[in-house]
Protein backbone atom coordinates (compact mmCIF):
# COMPACT_ATOMS: atom_id res chain seq x y z
CA UNK A 1 0.00 0.00 0.00
CA UNK A 2 1.08 3.55 -0.47
CA UNK A 3 0.67 7.06 0.77
CA UNK A 4 -1.39 9.14 -1.98
CA UNK A 5 -1.20 12.18 -0.03
CA UNK A 6 -1.53 13.94 3.08
CA UNK A 7 -2.51 17.14 3.41
CA UNK A 8 -4.51 19.40 6.62
CA UNK A 9 -7.89 20.52 5.32
CA UNK A 10 -11.30 22.35 6.48
CA UNK A 11 -13.26 19.58 4.93
CA UNK A 12 -13.42 16.11 2.83
CA UNK A 13 -16.53 15.14 0.81
CA UNK A 14 -16.86 11.87 -1.43
CA UNK A 15 -19.40 11.79 -4.37
CA UNK A 16 -19.96 9.26 -6.42
CA UNK A 17 -19.99 9.56 -10.15
CA UNK A 18 -20.40 7.34 -13.23
CA UNK A 19 -18.32 4.47 -13.56
CA UNK A 20 -18.92 3.58 -10.67
CA UNK A 21 -16.61 5.79 -9.46
CA UNK A 22 -16.13 8.08 -6.54
CA UNK A 23 -14.73 11.96 -6.28
CA UNK A 24 -13.21 12.85 -3.24
CA UNK A 25 -13.75 16.85 -2.84
CA UNK A 26 -11.30 18.46 -0.39
CA UNK A 27 -11.84 22.04 0.88
CA UNK A 28 -9.98 24.44 2.82
CA UNK A 29 -6.46 22.76 2.20
CA UNK A 30 -4.16 24.65 4.66
CA UNK A 31 -0.12 24.94 5.18
CA UNK A 32 -0.18 27.60 7.87
CA UNK A 33 -3.38 29.22 10.46
CA UNK A 34 -3.65 31.76 12.66
CA UNK A 35 -3.40 31.12 16.29
CA UNK A 36 -6.82 30.71 17.80
CA UNK A 37 -4.81 33.10 20.81
CA UNK A 38 -1.56 34.37 21.62
CA UNK A 39 0.48 31.14 22.52
CA UNK A 40 0.78 28.72 24.26
CA UNK A 41 -2.52 27.70 22.67
CA UNK A 42 -3.39 23.71 21.54
CA UNK A 43 -5.20 23.69 18.20
CA UNK A 44 -6.65 20.27 16.72
CA UNK A 45 -6.47 20.73 12.74
CA UNK A 46 -7.66 17.54 10.81
CA UNK A 47 -4.85 15.96 8.62
CA UNK A 48 -6.44 13.48 6.01
CA UNK A 49 -4.35 10.91 4.63
CA UNK A 50 -5.03 9.16 1.69
CA UNK A 51 -4.18 5.56 0.89
CA UNK A 52 -4.21 3.68 -2.60
CA UNK A 53 -4.11 -0.62 -1.83
CA UNK A 54 -3.11 -2.45 -4.78
CA UNK A 55 -5.22 -5.36 -6.36
CA UNK A 56 -2.82 -7.76 -5.30
CA UNK A 57 -2.58 -6.77 -1.53
CA UNK A 58 -4.70 -7.90 1.63
CA UNK A 59 -6.08 -4.22 2.28
CA UNK A 60 -5.05 -4.39 6.08
CA UNK A 61 -2.64 -1.35 6.79
CA UNK A 62 -1.31 0.25 9.83
CA UNK A 63 -0.73 4.15 9.46
CA UNK A 64 1.38 5.84 12.20
CA UNK A 65 1.46 9.85 12.45
CA UNK A 66 4.33 10.87 14.44
CA UNK A 67 3.88 14.92 14.82
CA UNK A 68 7.08 16.62 15.45
CA UNK A 69 8.21 20.23 16.47
CA UNK A 70 11.25 22.87 14.91
CA UNK A 71 13.56 20.81 17.01
CA UNK A 72 12.42 17.14 15.76
CA UNK A 73 11.30 16.41 19.06
CA UNK A 74 7.49 14.02 19.20
CA UNK A 75 4.69 16.21 20.32
CA UNK A 76 1.70 14.07 19.15
CA UNK A 77 1.35 10.31 17.66
CA UNK A 78 -0.84 8.59 16.53
CA UNK A 79 -1.49 5.02 15.24
CA UNK A 80 -4.69 3.77 13.64
CA UNK A 81 -4.73 0.13 11.78
CA UNK A 82 -7.54 -0.08 8.98
CA UNK A 83 -8.98 -2.38 6.00
CA UNK A 84 -9.21 -1.19 2.54
CA UNK A 85 -10.34 -3.42 -0.09
CA UNK A 86 -7.63 -4.53 -2.75
CA UNK A 87 -7.88 -2.24 -5.62
CA UNK A 88 -9.43 0.85 -4.42
CA UNK A 89 -8.29 3.78 -2.11
CA UNK A 90 -9.18 4.70 1.22
CA UNK A 91 -8.81 7.83 3.50
CA UNK A 92 -7.96 8.23 7.52
CA UNK A 93 -8.79 11.30 9.12
CA UNK A 94 -6.44 12.29 11.78
CA UNK A 95 -7.11 14.62 14.48
CA UNK A 96 -4.19 15.76 16.61
CA UNK A 97 -4.15 17.64 19.67
CA UNK A 98 -1.02 19.95 19.10
CA UNK A 99 0.02 22.05 21.56
CA UNK A 100 2.30 25.38 20.26
CA UNK A 101 4.03 27.08 22.97
CA UNK A 102 4.87 29.38 20.43
CA UNK A 103 5.13 30.21 16.92
CA UNK A 104 6.22 27.85 14.82
CA UNK A 105 5.64 24.76 12.83
CA UNK A 106 4.70 21.25 13.26
CA UNK A 107 5.41 18.61 10.84
CA UNK A 108 3.47 15.30 10.71
CA UNK A 109 5.13 12.40 9.58
CA UNK A 110 2.76 10.27 8.13
CA UNK A 111 3.62 6.25 7.04
CA UNK A 112 2.15 3.02 6.67
CA UNK A 113 3.62 0.41 9.37
CA UNK A 114 6.04 -0.99 9.47
CA UNK A 115 8.78 -0.06 6.79
CA UNK A 116 6.32 2.80 4.84
CA UNK A 117 8.19 5.29 3.37
CA UNK A 118 7.25 8.99 5.10
CA UNK A 119 5.33 11.84 3.70
CA UNK A 120 5.63 14.91 5.68
CA UNK A 121 3.01 17.93 6.23
CA UNK A 122 4.04 21.45 8.14
CA UNK A 123 2.02 23.28 9.67
CA UNK A 124 3.06 26.62 10.65
CA UNK A 125 1.11 28.51 13.75
CA UNK A 126 1.10 32.43 12.66
CA UNK A 127 0.19 35.42 14.93
CA UNK A 128 -3.52 35.88 15.76
CA UNK A 129 -5.29 37.84 14.01
CA UNK A 130 -6.28 41.35 15.58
Amino acid sequence: MDIVSALFAENIELRPVPGPSTRIDLSGIMFSMPAPAPPPVTVAPHLIVLVRCRPDEDGQGILEVVFTDEAGEQVARNVSPFTVEPGKFTYRLVRGELEFPSLGTIEANCRLLPDGAVTVVPLTLLPPVS
